[in-house]
């Protein structure tokens, strides 16, 4: 008495179907799938479409880096 079994599931797809219909369920899919294309589209060309000013610069990372280490190492000579 635990869960629902196969009987009961069919049984449910069943009425979904005759209250809806196949054509608006059709519709329904249809726009779910293109809505996650969207949203993969939108996470893989995320960062494309910010200012130049935010994205992400390894390199200018880098020089800050070595720039710091300089300093310190002006300050603790060994």
């Amino acid at each position: 008495m635990g869960g629902l079994s196969l009987w009961h599931w069919l049984i449910v797809l069943v009425i979904v179907v005759l209250v809806f219909g196949t054509k608006r369920l059709g519709n329904v899919g249809k726009d779910l799938g293109e809505a996650v294309k969207g949203f993969k589209k939108g996470m893989r060309d995320g960062d494309e479409d910010r200012p130049a000013g935010q994205l992400r610069d390894d390199s200018s990372r880098d020089e800050t880096r070595q720039s710091s280490e300089t300093r310190q190492d002006d300050r603790n000579p060994r």
